[in-house]
């Protein structure tokens, strides 16, 4: 049930809950780069990332138990179920990994849920969150490999295309799937969508290579929201069948990229949001003359503390 007739659909759905989030030209020069780039700015979304498209399409066809909602997340997922969980009436509790930005915990909590911050990565988190799942009868929402939040997640390709129709090429960071998994199915190979990804996290890139996904080791800067040990089983079927091409950034590159977003574009975001951006500064991408690209910055919970750091 992952389509783009789903995706349509999960977009009527949660339309009255989200922001349709603007696009943006970069101009030519920006960036260092001959040619403009159309932008979305996702990070002005509800919860700070596209997030809350899933976590909305999720919660409105579900009925939440007396347990609540429970949810394991490197940040962005926890902040978005929490936000929808409020708007909804319904109670949450958000397991996180230590290494999760402090920013974004101040938000889940912002938004009234409870945190648990435990273990060393994701995958931790993940098994706490399943242990909670079976002692309350919480339910559910997975960050990436559901279709649910996979359909969710899509709703950025069906606003895109209405507001950049002549896009050649997007490109799009990626963790555990869900986002590039439900964009590309949506555009169904109408345009090329290029995964990007750190060397240091890149599950996607590696099941791609394997052709089945695998686990691999965690260690990027961007680790706190692209941090997935493993893509989705069904985001890989989708990437199998729509993404054109993966591609690698290095830990510098992204934060060059986050750097020149805040100082040309006065955009304060995440590493994770600047990483498909770096495909393009970096070269790991090289567009072909004339080819019209569009960049995702997918989220904006930035710890303001680490930008600083990044800007030198």
């Amino acid at each position: 049930m992952i389509n783009k007739e789903e995706i349509t659909k999960a977009y009527q759905r949660i339309a009255p809950f989200i922001r349709r989030t603007p696009v943006v030209e970069s101009g030519a020069g920006t960036f260092g780069l001959p040619f403009s780039i159309n932008m979305k700015l996702e990070q002005v979304q509800h919860s700070g990332s596209f997030k809350a498209r899933g976590a909305f399409n999720s919660l409105l066809q579900m009925k939440v138990p007396e347990g609540g909602v429970a949810a394991a997340s490197g940040g962005n997922h926890g902040a978005a179920v929490a936000c929808a969980a409020s708007a909804l009436g319904h109670k949450a509790k958000i397991f996180v990994p230590e290494i999760s930005n402090p920013a974004k915990i101040k938000k889940i909590r912002h938004y009234g849920a409870e945190v648990n911050v435990e273990g060393a990565a994701y995958a931790d988190a993940a098994a706490l969150c399943a242990r909670h799942q079976e002692e309350t009868g919480a339910i559910d929402i997975h960050a990436y490999d559901a279709p649910g939040t996979i359909n969710g997640q899509g709703t950025v390709a069906l606003e895109w295309a209405a507001q950049a129709p002549d896009l050649d090429t997007v490109l799009v960071a990626v963790g555990g799937g869900g986002l590039i998994g439900g964009m590309s199915c949506y555009y169904q190979n109408g345009i090329d969508v290029i995964a990007v990804e750190p060397v240091g996290a890149c599950s996607l890139h590696a099941a791609l290579a394997a052709n089945e996904p695998v686990d691999v080791e965690v260690n990027s800067v961007a680790a706190n929201s692209l941090g997935a040990k493993r893509c989705g089983t069904h985001t890989f079927a989708l990437a199998k069948d729509y993404v054109s091409q993966s591609v690698l950034v290095n830990d510098a590159d992204i934060l060059d990229a986050q750097a020149r977003l805040w100082t040309q574009m006065q955009l304060a975001v995440e590493p994770g949001a600047a990483t498909a951006l770096a495909a393009l500064i970096s070269g790991a991408y090289q567009p072909e003359q004339g080819e019209r690209v569009g960049v995702l910055i997918c989220g904006g919970n930035a710890d303001l503390g680490q930008l600083e750091q990044a800007l030198g």
